[in-house]
């Protein structure tokens, strides 16, 4: 049997909607404090997108900007595979939208849903096409707008949550490099935990589910943070041990942006100290599927990575899901 491909990130980009909502505006808007957001959760703002703006809209941003960085043309791209839970319709997929918006026309194209760990169940996916060796060219996106979705009325879940997108090109590596492994997990026990009850067949949206809230995010706050806690951290060593790495190897912990007290769970598993661990979410939230995407692509575009950087992302998100990727820079 031929050795598989290696797999690596060529180029990375990132799309934020100007309009900036901090915890002073959201103190005017229900019963909540900056100290009280801050000292729960590390967010001190976030970023809400325009009425008029879709999923599609932030998506095609940010792969132009990973195309350019890649230095690969959309004719070029063989797949895209969009991530999200707030598509810009239940169908087409996003992704189709976003191979239009390219004219990207020899791309096969589908969205993944996985919640906040879509990106790296994308990432995932894009790398097992690769390295077979069925596609050279793959454009992942993570793209989620929770304003879209968030009941701006209940104060435990609207100070968490902004809008984004992260887009990276991958292509063929020699073996041994880029992407090193990956994890990928589930309880769907604990889909009632975080959830969007209405909107799908289970219970369509019809005026009772509207009166009732029920196309809103859902989440049993509580026991979400300790599945996080426990399985963010458990992720990690997973995807080092199948990359034959030790702690002592990561260079970087790029963790979905959730909750400040999650990360540092996840980097006291690490043993790594907070200046090796990427965090945004005190301007950005919870960005959902484009999280790490975007705090990649921030940090690569501040050059805190170099060759033979050893990354590690990680997440959890609604499914139960979680996944995680050892990365060779």
């Amino acid at each position: 049997m031929n050795e598989q491909r290696g797999v690596k990130i060529l180029g990375w980009g990132q799309a934020l909607p100007e309009r900036v909502l901090t915890n002073q505006d959201l103190e005017r808007m229900v019963e909540t404090s900056d100290e009280w957001i801050v000292s729960r959760t590390g967010i001190r703002e976030r970023r809400i997108a325009a009425a008029e703006t879709a999923a599609s809209d932030l998506a095609v941003v940010a792969a132009r900007e990973a195309l350019q960085r890649a230095e690969v043309a959309p004719a070029q791209i063989d797949l895209i595979i969009v991530a999200t839970v707030t598509p810009d319709m239940a169908f087409p997929a996003t992704a189709c939208l976003v191979q239009s918006a390219l004219a990207a026309g020899r791309a096969a194209a589908f969205d993944l849903e996985a919640g906040c760990s879509g990106f790296l169940y994308a990432l995932a996916t894009a790398r097992e096409f690769i390295a077979g060796g069925t596609y050279d060219h793959v454009l992942v996106v993570g793209v989620d707008l929770l304003s879209k979705i968030t009941d701006w009325q209940d104060r435990n879940t609207c100070v968490l949550f902004g809008d984004g997108a992260g887009a990276v090109v991958l292509g063929p590596a020699a073996p041994g490099q880029g992407i090193l492994s990956t994890y990928l997990g589930c309880d769907g026990a604990g889909g009632e935990l975080l959830c969007l009850p209405a909107g799908g067949s289970r219970q369509p949206l019809t005026p009772e589910n509207l009166a009732a809230g029920r196309q809103y995010i859902h989440m049993n706050g509580p026991e979400v943070f300790k599945f996080a806690v426990r399985i963010m951290g458990e992720a990690a060593v997973k995807a080092l041990e199948r990359a034959g790495l030790e702690l002592q190897d990561v260079t970087y912990l790029v963790p979905h942006q959730a909750n400040l007290r999650i990360i540092d769970a996840a980097a006291r598993r690490l043993k790594l100290p907070p200046e090796r661990v990427l965090v945004n979410l005190d301007r950005y939230g919870n960005m959902s599927s484009a999280s790490i995407p975007v705090a990649l692509a921030e940090a690569a575009d501040a050059g805190r990575f170099h060759p033979g950087d050893i990354l590690v992302l990680v997440g959890f998100g609604a499914g139960l899901t979680w996944g995680a990727a050892a990365v060779r820079w």
